[in-house]
């Protein structure tokens, strides 16, 4: 047993080495920090989209913003559009699950805002559902994958946790989720 957890804590620190040795990947979440600042500036909003751990990831990341992160200070609008049982169940009765994200985003997202999608395999259609209706709203789409989602993207922005196991995704995407909030927060506040 003593094998398999340190093999699994080997892989998960394979993840967070890459992350600090890929100076693309970090450009990346400098980037998109600079975006959501001016999104936010302008009256914008941070939207957040997943699927099962991906909607956890949701949840926790728009907590961050609207909450606190590193200090105390204003919250930002950050909203998981994961969250609201009646409206999921309604969208997936009345349309289909494809559309749950698709048709909040059109009911609540206005051009400007940033929709965060998180999807492992980037395959998940109502997370290519939302990008689609995002990019019609001039919603800046961003899709935290992994190595193999990042081919099939069609988001504005892609980041790649660097790594091809679920669980080791989601660890990269919390990494670079709570960086990317961490420089918000740094930026908008301290400048």
């Amino acid at each position: 047993m003593e094998n398999q957890v340190t093999s699994y804590l080997e892989d998960s620190l394979s993840v967070v080495s890459s992350i600090v040795a890929n100076k693309g990947l970090q450009s990346k979440i400098e980037q998109l920090a600079l975006l959501i600042v001016s999104s936010l500036k302008k009256g914008g909003k941070i939207m957040f989209i997943g699927n099962g751990g991906s909607a956890a990831d949701s949840q926790h990341m728009a907590a961050e913003y609207v909450s606190r992160f590193a200090f105390d200070r204003k919250g930002l609008p950050g909203i998981a559009l994961t969250t609201d049982t009646s409206i999921l169940t309604a969208i997936g009765n009345d349309y289909s699950f494809d559309n749950v994200f698709s048709r909040q985003l059109n009911a609540l997202g206005n051009e400007g805002d940033i929709l965060i999608a998180y999807s492992t395999s980037g395959r998940s259609l109502n997370i290519v559902k939302a990008i689609n209706e995002a990019k019609s709203m001039g919603i800046y789409s961003v899709l935290f994958t992994g190595l193999e989602g990042s081919a099939l993207s069609n988001a504005d922005l892609t980041i790649a946790s660097p790594s091809s196991s679920t669980p080791h995704i989601q660890e990269g995407h919390l990494i670079l989720g709570h960086l990317l909030c961490y420089l918000v927060e740094k930026l908008y506040f301290k400048g």
